[in-house]
């Protein structure tokens, strides 16, 4: 009779933990993406060589964006950065697009340091953009949300020469909030690059 209790408690046991597992694999968990939230619309290339790669193959520039996920500067950024439709179709139909959580062995995309969040620009012809800076002396390539395009009714387009003297090339420059207008100092980069 005892072996019998026994054997039915441990039957009981083995139904019981086999339920919680079954329970636990059912939760809805989101998907891991290369995004990781920066927006899950955009396509993303998984390593630095890669982005570079396709920089240079489809003649768009390499957005870097390095971040973390106990930031709170990075969620913030990383919160409005992928709400925002006007930010999250020019990613996709004009750059190349990156995040980081580690430092790449370049030591051209840390500059002035290594600090989360930072945002660097690598040209078609594979040249890490140093001049396209944001507004902080100590933490040159930061941006904050802040510093994101407000509204689709700022946009304007124009055409500018390229350097190699391409007057056909579409130019998207944006306007941004004061005070220091930061990325569309960077946007404003897009001058050098094909973008259609």
């Amino acid at each position: 009779m005892m072996l019998h209790a026994a054997s039915a408690l441990c039957l009981l046991l083995v139904a019981v933990s086999s339920n919680l597992a079954i329970a636990i694999r059912k939760e809805k968990r989101p998907p891991q993406t290369l995004s990781r939230g920066w927006g899950d619309d955009i396509t993303w290339v998984q390593t630095y060589e890669e982005g570079l790669f396709h920089t240079q193959k489809s003649n768009k520039p390499l957005m870097v964006i390095h971040h973390l996920e106990d930031c709170q500067y990075c969620q913030a950024l990383k919160e409005v950065f992928a709400q925002n439709k006007e930010i999250q179709e020019m990613a996709q139909n004009n750059f190349i697009m990156l995040n980081l959580m580690h430092e790449t062995t370049d030591k051209n995309l840390s500059p002035d340091g290594q600090y989360v969040p930072r945002i660097m620009f690598v040209d078609p012809s594979l040249t890490v953009r140093a001049d396209i800076i944001g507004r902080y002396a100590n933490r040159l390539y930061t941006y904050e949300p802040q510093d994101l395009p407000i509204s689709s009714s700022q946009r304007r387009t124009t055409s500018e020469a390229s350097p190699s003297g391409d007057t056909s090339c579409d130019v998207i420059i944006l306007k941004f909030l004061s005070p220091g207008e930061l990325l569309e100092k960077a946007m404003a980069g897009l001058a050098e690059w094909h973008i259609r």
